[in-house]
């Protein structure tokens, strides 16, 4: 009878504290961010971390001398055929902030100490805390490739309404490029990335994420701004990197899987791999 009581008085305290909660978070304040969010220029945005300049050298990165240097030994590298120094090609996450090129549909879930921000493409979704936290004293013993993201809603008018959300990141681990084309960050990992999204003031169906990146590969923060269109009836679907990738890394080569289920060279002239350990016939 004891046990029972037990339970029952847990349960009432659980739900006195949902309901605590929820009395507390007033969506009303938040802006709607409800739907399906898509990259606003669709397919011509593809490669381009920031959507207004072409891809490649055009996107006037502001990188110091020695990781231009390196970008250009990936464009190379690429120009051979070979994955330069893009290192999603092996299914690893795009990490921040490269993750709000949203190369997959996007969809923003406000609660009350965390904003979420979930990608369909391999799940790199976000984590943002909004419960007044700062950053932990451990976190660069732990680094993710989507970092820590602390998030701040801010009433910029006064209206009683919150108009922005200002979102700092930081806790990164590589490695990570800014693009495709293999637009590098610094081995050091510290990068620090702070965003300011809002929805357009004269279309709800725009939403705004001005993206300020600072690094130590650049010579000043470099800052772009990605848009974003609502599907209001969305229909979501699931994209594994993992499926069907044909690329095969062996020591420091890549190679190619075949359709035909055979080990090619993915660069001209490359040599095969050493098969030391495999029993060899003679012709």
């Amino acid at each position: 009878m004891l046990f029972r009581s037990s339970i029952g008085a847990a349960a009432l305290i659980v739900a006195l504290l949902t309901a605590t909660a929820a009395q507390g978070f007033d969506d009303a304040k938040y802006p709607n961010l409800k739907g399906q969010w898509h990259r606003a220029e669709g397919n011509a945005g593809a490669g381009r971390f920031d959507p207004t300049k072409p891809p490649g050298r055009l996107q006037e990165v502001p990188l110091t001398a020695e990781y231009q240097a390196i970008y250009e030994a990936n464009l190379a590298d690429k120009e051979a055929g070979g994955q330069g120094s893009d290192p999603t090609y092996k299914c690893l996450p795009p990490g921040m902030p490269r993750i709000m090129h949203a190369y997959a549909p996007m969809e923003v879930v406000v609660m009350p100490d965390t904003t979420y921000i979930l990608m369909e493409h391999i799940h790199d979704n976000r984590r943002i805390h909004t419960d007044g936290r700062d950053f932990p004293d451990n976190m660069d013993a732990d680094p993710m490739f989507a970092g820590y993201s602390i998030g701040r809603w801010v009433d910029e008018n006064g209206d009683g309404r919150y108009d922005v959300l200002e979102i700092e990141t930081r806790g990164l681990k590589g490695p990570r490029s800014y693009d495709a084309s293999g637009l590098p960050f610094h081995q050091d990992n510290e990068t620090v990335v702070k965003e300011r999204m809002f929805v357009d003031k004269t279309n709800p169906d725009i939403l705004h994420d001005e993206i300020t990146t600072s690094d130590h590969s650049l010579t000043r923060p470099w800052t772009v701004t990605k848009n974003f269109v609502r599907d209001h009836a969305p229909i979501w679907f699931q994209n594994h990197c993992s499926e069907d990738n044909r690329h095969v890394t062996i020591g420091t080569e890549d190679y190619v899987l075949s359709f035909d289920g055979y080990l090619m060279p993915a660069k001209k002239d490359q040599k095969p791999p050493d098969l030391k350990y495999f029993k060899q016939t003679k012709n």
